[in-house]
């Protein structure tokens, strides 16, 4: 019984799931506005709509939105994931709302994304990622 409970508690879930419980955390650092959560599912060179938005620049606008007290809806939908050899690529759509934003106002809606994931060290990060408004 307790071999059964030790190698129970070693298994990793599969990487695609990983991935996909990584982008679950971070739409959920998103909504809490919570830059610190956010920041250890994206790499250190993460790279978004490129070149638009560096690591650094996504964690300030979230550190900035918590910072006024402002507050996002994040309601992701399906999510795709495809490995491509050592490494994944998630596609999904986001819808991002607010209740009372002034600094995000025209940036609210429905996007579609496309993100790269690497596994650093034992976790797995977004090292690039996409987005486009949908109409």
């Amino acid at each position: 019984m307790t071999l059964v409970m030790a190698v129970a508690a070693c298994h990793r879930p599969p990487d695609e799931q990983q991935v996909r419980n990584a982008i679950a955390a971070g739409a959920k650092a998103a909504e809490a506005v919570d830059a610190g959560d956010f920041d250890d599912v994206i790499s250190d060179d993460f790279d978004g709509n490129e070149g638009a938005f560096d690591r650094r620049r996504l964690l300030g606008l979230l550190r900035l939105l918590h910072l006024r007290g402002e507050h996002l809806n994040v309601l992701l939908g399906p999510v795709s994931v495809e490995q491509r050899g050592q490494r994944y690529v998630a596609t999904f759509t986001v819808t991002l709302g607010s209740g009372s934003s002034r600094l995000l106002p025209s940036h609210l809606g429905v996007y579609s994304v496309t993100s790269a994931w690497r596994r650093e060290g034992g976790d797995w990060r977004c090292y690039s990622a996409r987005w486009k408004r949908r109409m």
